[in-house]
């Protein structure tokens, strides 16, 4: 990397960036779970696709190329063709080399470029995204090293399976073998008896210390004793995307944060050190005087975004903050008209080992081609 030489790029020269040939709103075509042409909006995970929907294909965009969200600044390299909701820019290649082995380095180098967006400002318009310069490795002819760029895409990936799978042996999920208790949890799912509870019965919101910093003069990754990470309405990295130091913060772990000034209201379990920085809050469960595990809690957060995170509420149509969402109410398992919590428990531990069936076996075929 050191010898390596640079040029700046306009996005421009590289992509075409044209406007999505029919926008699908959510709220009036049916989002299925299972489907043959993704469903790609301004989501912050899952490569932007919040599911499929069935409609002419005649609207599909193209493949091998780059959803951007307009006002979130998220980007995806999309492989297969799609269609789009609202405010997504697709960023067509004019280079012939440009595919799926290559697609993250120019997303990598063109997030950072954008790096200094912020949520609430106006959207990127097209000659904004056409005029964004971007850094990318160079020949001796002054032309794009896709060769380098593959080959060190390829040794990262290396390096990462290598990593991943020594992360998996050494916390024992090489094992995901189902317990009988996990089995029969989810063979029992369709026959749950469930509850209704008052979020502001469950849980309570916790009082924390007045953070002397906005965002904007916060860094975006840790320096010096800027170690620990904060919340804002941001749904992007679960809300944490800013430092601030240890020592001026109320630092909390395992509970419960979700936002109250945002565009989505989606809640996350925390279970790393962080504190709140604005727009935001966190809660804990005090029901029973219990202290939930991680699997509890990831439950809950389910349960919880049934009714906050909803298409319904936006920066325009403000969910509210603790003193509305206290009041709504979840369902949850019960037994014995209290949380059923080892339901909650093991459904929970049956889907993260299921999930991690998936990463085991992601790592062995990975290593096989290597």
């Amino acid at each position: 990397m050191k010898n390596v030489k640079w040029g700046e790029f306009k996005i421009g020269d590289l992509f075409e960036v044209n406007s999505y040939k029919k926008r699908f709103d959510a709220n009036k075509v049916e989002v299925l779970k299972v489907g043959k042409y993704p469903y790609v909006a301004r989501m912050s995970s899952n490569n932007g696709q919040k599911g499929f929907i069935n409609e002419d294909v005649k609207f599909l965009n193209e493949g091998n190329t780059i959803s951007f969200g307009q006002d979130t600044a998220t980007m995806y390299y999309q492989e297969k063709e799609y269609f789009t909701a609202d405010k997504i820019k697709i960023l067509k290649p004019k280079e012939r080399r440009f595919n799926k082995q290559n697609a993250q380095f120019f997303i990598s180098t063109m997030m950072k470029a954008f790096s200094t967006f912020s949520w609430g400002s106006s959207s990127f318009n097209v000659d904004i995204i056409k005029n964004q310069k971007i850094s990318l490795p160079i020949t001796k002819e002054k032309q794009i090293d896709f060769d380098f760029i593959e080959s060190l895409l390829a040794e990262l990936e290396t390096e990462r399976i290598d990593k991943l799978e020594k992360h998996l042996s050494a916390h024992n999920l090489i094992n995901f073998v189902l317990s009988e208790k996990e089995k029969k949890a989810l063979e029992n799912f369709e026959n749950i008896e469930w509850g209704k509870f008052k979020l502001g019965v469950l849980f309570e919101k916790i009082d924390t210390k007045k953070i002397p910093f906005k965002a904007d003069e916060l860094p975006k990754q840790i320096t010096g004793n800027y170690t620990l990470p904060c919340l804002t309405s941001s749904f992007k990295n679960q809300g944490l995307n800013y430092f601030v130091p240890k020592d001026v913060a109320t630092v909390l772990k395992n509970v419960i944060s979700i936002p109250s000034n945002s565009d989505v209201y989606r809640a996350y379990y925390q279970s790393n050190e962080f504190t709140v920085l604005s727009d935001a809050y966190a809660v804990r469960w005090i029901l029973d005087d219990v202290k939930l595990s991680s699997s509890q809690y990831l439950f809950a957060v389910q349960c919880i975004n049934k009714v906050t995170d909803l298409p319904l509420y936006s920066y325009k149509n403000k969910l509210g903050g603790w003193n509305v969402v206290k009041n709504k109410y979840i369902q949850l398992p019960i037994k014995n008209n209290k949380p059923d919590y080892e339901t909650m428990e093991y459904i929970i531990s049956a889907i993260n080992k299921m999930t991690i069936r998936d990463v085991v076996l992601f790592v062995q075929q990975k290593q096989s081609r290597l």
